[in-house]
């Protein structure tokens, strides 16, 4: 049997159910870091992938998990260190990617709100340049896992099993309410670079303006 045809990646039920409110904040911050993201999609596909996998474990999306699966066998992850991504396990992770997906967890289980010393430990590893490609490759997936949890728990309803603690009108407003200022945060983006707004920003203060 293949690898990838025992994988049930649409078997994953939602671990977080972001508002319209945090869909927007994710939808500008992950257009802020979308040039940053380029890069490292151009650098390695199975970095990236290793990436999304991760986070998509964490908020738990299931349209996410099965595109994504998807991506990383064509790019040559095995079906078991597929498995353990969506499973939380990074023991098949190559030791020069490890900071990155532990980033990418603490990214995305924080909904988007890291610490400065994380961050920190990021840019000491990678330096800044990979480090903002991966702060790029991570606030897609976020974008993508917010704005796909809602269709996933809807469709997953449809074949008769509802997500706990997921309700139809929290599926339907979400989505026509992701829909409608989606296109707004992405113009508020755009400004935000205009006016050199920090591509990240913490407790402590902005950091990259850029």
């Amino acid at each position: 049997m293949n690898d990838d045809a025992q994988l049930s990646p649409m078997a994953m039920v939602a671990k977080k159910h972001y508002t319209v409110r945090q869909t927007y904040r994710i939808t500008h911050d992950a257009a802020r870091a979308l040039r940053h993201f380029t890069r490292l999609r151009a650098a390695g596909e199975q970095f990236t992938e290793r990436i999304m996998l991760a986070v998509t474990e964490v908020n738990g999306c299931a349209l996410c998990a099965y595109g994504h699966t998807r991506f990383a066998l064509d790019a040559g992850l095995t079906g078991d260190e597929v498995r353990e991504l969506l499973g939380g396990v990074a023991a098949g992770v190559p030791d020069d990617e490890l900071a990155a997906i532990a980033f990418a967890q603490h990214y995305a289980d924080t909904e988007g709100h890291p610490d400065l010393v994380a961050w920190r430990t990021l840019v000491d590893d990678y330096g800044q340049d990979r480090a903002l490609a991966t702060l790029g490759a991570i606030r897609m997936i976020m974008w993508g896992n917010a704005v796909g949890i809602p269709w996933s728990a809807l469709l997953s309803r449809l074949r008769g099993a509802p997500y706990p603690r997921s309700s139809l009108g929290y599926e339907i407003g979400t989505v026509v309410g992701d829909a409608f200022v989606m296109p707004i945060a992405v113009i508020h983006a755009g400004i935000s670079g205009l006016r050199g707004r920090p591509i990240i920003w913490f407790e402590a203060g902005p950091q990259l303006a850029a």
